[in-house]
């Protein structure tokens, strides 16, 4: 047995040994690395998000809100469709973004019973600056990897998220 630190390594060499017979532990080991790997940098990128006094969850209403161009708004709705929440969860987020100033609410004039969601002039400075740390504390999070490595990884990554989306 091997006296390696890596948990998942040592796991398949187990069950290497009690299982000889099963194939495809190369596929368990992909996906408890991909677990692993998530629990390890959700801490990282959260902390650097909190640094622009954000929830992740915040983040990602502003940014998406950013993102999706001038005026930076759109409907509850749509917000819900983008980040695959609930229209309650979404009503929570929006409610301490627009008691923070980051956000307003407006009627929407296309729709007398609808409403717009914008970023505030203080909740894009926010979001432009929390997007720049982000992407900075990410960048050095996968520091580990040059860039064919990151663009690899990003290729395969997604292929199997498009097979499961597919299913």
């Amino acid at each position: 047995m091997s006296d390696s630190n890596d948990p998942v390594e040592r796991a398949i060499e187990q069950w290497s040994r009690e299982r000889p017979d099963l194939e495809g532990l190369d596929a368990m080991a992909i996906f408890a690395r991909l677990s692993r790997l998530a629990a390890l940098a959700r801490p990282a990128v959260e902390a650097g998000i909190a640094r622009y006094g954000l929830k992740p969850g915040e983040f990602d209403v502003l940014a998406c809100l950013r993102r999706s161009g001038e005026p930076f708004e759109l409907t509850p709705k749509a917000l819900v469709e983008h980040l695959l929440l609930s229209s309650g969860a979404m009503t929570n987020r929006l409610d301490r973004l627009e008691a923070a100033g980051h956000i307003r609410r407006r009627p929407d004039p296309g729709d007398r019973r609808g409403v717009l969601v914008g970023l505030t002039s203080g909740g894009r400075e926010l979001i432009d600056a929390a997007v720049e740390g982000h992407v900075a504390n990410e960048v050095a999070l996968l520091s580990v990897l040059d860039r064919d490595e990151r663009a690899a990884l990003d290729r395969v990554l997604g292929r199997l998220i498009e097979a499961f989306d597919n299913d």
